[in-house]
Formats: structure tokens, C-alpha cells, sequence
């Protein structure tokens, strides 16, 4: 096939996933949180994400997966993925309120925030 063909199979593709989207079928939501902080705290921020915040963003309605990751260079993002937006929007508030109680002190500033509806995704 050429490829040409190609990109006509796969804009074709892009538009059920978009008109899929647009009717709300099979539409996922993502939260994704960038964290500064002193690379020395690193290794309590794993900790604390992983036995204290993972085991509360678990239990919230259409929670899909948890990603974090930590540059080991001061710097971590968070990846939540979530059935529907109500889930998105649970998560929003746990994760700044588990950031107020247990994190605070360990970050050099405010998480940034981007939110919104997964395209593509199996």
C-alpha cells in the first residue's frame, strides 16, 4: 500500500476516534501533574506516592492507571487515567488535598496542571 493510502486509513481512523469522542464513546480522561522539588527529597516523594497517594486514587470511580515518574534531577510527573471526567475531577481534589497534608513541605512550588480527554489510546 502506499503511503498515501496509508495516511487515508489512518486520518479515516482519526475521525471515528474523534466522532467517537465527541459522542462521549469509549473516552478516557487524563490528569497530568508536573512536581518540582530538591532532588534529595526524591526518594520520600516515591515513597509517600506510592504507599500513601496510589492506594487512595485506587479506590476513585473509573481510575484506570497511575503513572509517576520521578527524573531523579528534581523533577516528577503524574500520569492518572480515568474512565470519565468525574473521575478526573475526584482525582484533582484527592491529589491536592494528599499534596496539602503530606507533600507541601517537599515541593519548591505548585504542581502544573493539564487535563482532558484521552484521543488515542487501545
Amino acid at each position: 500500500m502506499s503511503a498515501i493510502g496509508c495516511g487515508s486509513l489512518a486520518l479515516s481512523a482519526t475521525n471515528r476516534r474523534s466522532a467517537k469522542a465527541r459522542a462521549g464513546e469509549d473516552t478516557m480522561y487524563a490528569v497530568i501533574r508536573r512536581y518540582h522539588f530538591d532532588s534529595k527529597n526524591g526518594a520520600e516523594i516515591d515513597r509517600q506516592v506510592r504507599e500513601g497517594f496510589v492506594p487512595v486514587i485506587k479506590k476513585v470511580k473509573g481510575f484506570v492507571r497511575y503513572y509517576w515518574l520521578d527524573t531523579g534531577m528534581g523533577e516528577g510527573a503524574s500520569i492518572s487515567v480515568f474512565q470519565d471526567k468525574a473521575g478526573a475531577d475526584h482525582s484533582m481534589v484527592l491529589a491536592a488535598n494528599y499534596i496539602h497534608d503530606h507533600l507541601s513541605k517537599l515541593l519548591t512550588q505548585k504542581p502544573e496542571i493539564i487535563e482532558g480527554p484521552v484521543e488515542a489510546h487501545d
